[in-house]
């Protein structure tokens, strides 16, 4: 279990470096795959699953697809260069910020902290069920107001992706 904790945690942070020190989009863009189903490997090791299918199905499925149609739309052209010319200032500062979390984290007094739910309730009851019926009776009108908003993104992207069709050879009048 601490292997692969390890493993996530390894390749999730050099992934999120990664992720904004590229300087091709589409590198930028498989890196932050690379980080968001690293993520998810997270939620399968607190047995979290319902998370993990979220995981994968919202950010690393449908972000990510919006993010390349982005992409796409706008057509960028940018020269090969992997890494930012100052990497090395940048490798130095994130070291720095990684070691003072490291020194955080060791004098946290949350360390050892376990959730009320004991591990048999969650089994019997299951963790998509627990987080269905939360979702759909305490926080509906949220969770309604939240694919409000979406379905107000969808439009908004569909009128800002149409061009404006002119007639050719016609002027107004």
């Amino acid at each position: 279990m601490v292997i692969l904790f390890a493993y996530f945690a390894t390749v999730s942070i050099v992934a999120g470096v990664m992720t904004v020190a590229f300087r091709n989009p589409v590198h930028c863009g498989l890196a932050l795959l690379t980080l968001l189903l690293h993520v998810a490997g997270f939620f399968v090791l607190l047995n979290a699953e319902f998370l993990f299918a979220v995981q994968i199905i919202v950010y690393a499925g449908a972000i990510l697809v919006l993010y390349l149609f982005v992409l796409m739309l706008l057509n960028l052209k940018t020269e090969e260069q992997y890494l930012h010319r100052k990497y090395a200032f940048l490798l130095f500062v994130g070291v720095g910020i990684l070691g003072e979390l490291l020194i955080l984290m060791l004098q946290s007094p949350y360390g050892g902290m376990k959730g009320k739910a004991s591990p048999q309730v969650v089994l019997e009851t299951g963790p998509s069920h627990a987080v269905g019926i939360t979702m759909f009776s305490d926080y509906l009108l949220l969770f309604e107001i939240v694919g409000v908003f979406l379905l107000g993104a969808i439009i908004g992207a569909i009128v800002l992706a149409k061009t404006p069709a002119v007639a050719e050879g016609k002027t107004e009048s």
